[in-house]
């Protein structure tokens, strides 16, 4: 399927993987990669070192684009910014916050830049800096979330702007899919159903909380804090918003979620981990190679759009 963002990347299908921290590993953004979307590797809170060393694995097990997504609170984001231009990796996406000051830098490197955006405003200033595309992401998503749905953020983003948008939130199908290229976008990003995909490093456990979750199964922490984050319930998300409403410092609650989001991913605690996935969660059934949710997300929008 040929999209503004298929061939801006160099890619087969206008699938993007999201760059999740802990998750979005070389060994997950190479096979995205080889099965024809965009793989990216999420450098989250880790060393410059680190997502170097991610990168040139990468580039050892696939021949096809991928990316790199930089967090700006990251107190290396320089560093990796530099390591992304020297590397000369093929596109870099953003969260939380403005990437203007790295922009010229990568785009001397050849690299393509696409912020991930929760706002017109921020779009629009996006374009204007010079990005090559924004990922318009709705509250459905895991992770750090905006207020805007999906539905409501992508068709106003795609209107604003003139450059390709990429749909993300609460996206794990061909309707998804589909629905996100009705409302304007050029392309989707998926996090949530690749998590649980074969390749994903993370632990079983939290796959398995992903393929049992239920639509109801969502929860927000943090609003308090101006930090929210979609998580799948458990212990810690109960403490968490009871202390929430009980008017807990930022410190106290700060505790609460300290390496949570590893302590997820990597050993497996999915009672007092942060589970970080999307509304879609209830959607994902199965674990599966990279190809087969590739392949099931295009045969079922291609039915539906009518290609």
């Amino acid at each position: 399927m040929k999209t503004r963002i298929t061939e801006l990347l160099g890619i087969r299908y206008p699938i993007i993987q999201g760059g999740m921290a802990w998750v979005a590993t070389h060994e997950l953004a190479a096979a995205v990669s080889n099965a024809g979307g965009l793989g990216i590797i999420g450098a989250g809170g880790a060393p410059a070192d680190w997502v170097r060393d991610q990168i040139q694995k990468a580039k050892q097990e696939t021949g096809q684009p991928f990316g790199v997504n930089l967090m700006l609170m990251n107190p290396e984001a320089d560093a990796i910014a530099e390591v992304i231009a020297e590397e000369k990796v093929k596109v870099v996406t953003t969260g939380a916050g403005n990437p203007a000051k790295y922009i010229s830098m990568w785009k001397e490197a050849g690299v393509k830049v696409i912020p991930v955006v929760a706002s017109v405003a921020l779009a629009k200033l996006m374009e204007r800096g010079g990005a090559d595309a924004v990922i318009a992401e709705g509250t459905e998503s895991g992770g750090h979330i905006g207020e805007q749905t999906t539905m409501t953020l992508v068709p106003q983003v795609a209107d604003a702007v003139s450059i390709p948008v990429i749909a993300a939130g609460g996206i794990a199908d061909g309707r998804g899919f589909a629905a996100a290229m009705m409302l304007g976008a050029d392309a989707v990003q998926m996090g949530t159903r690749f998590v649980v995909a074969k390749e994903s490093i993370v632990h079983a456990n939290y796959k398995e909380k992903i393929i049992k979750a239920k639509d109801i199964d969502s929860e927000v922490t943090g609003r308090s804090t101006g930090h929210p984050i979609r998580v799948l319930r458990n212990k810690m998300t109960r403490e968490y918003l009871k202390k929430e409403e009980e008017g807990a410092a930022f410190e106290e609650l700060e505790q609460l979620t300290l390496g949570a989001l590893r302590k997820a991913v990597v050993d497996g605690d999915v009672v007092y981990g942060s589970v970080m996935a999307g509304q879609c969660a209830g959607l994902v059934k199965q674990e599966e190679t990279c190809a087969q949710i590739i392949e099931d997300v295009m045969q079922g929008a291609k039915q539906l759009l009518g290609e």
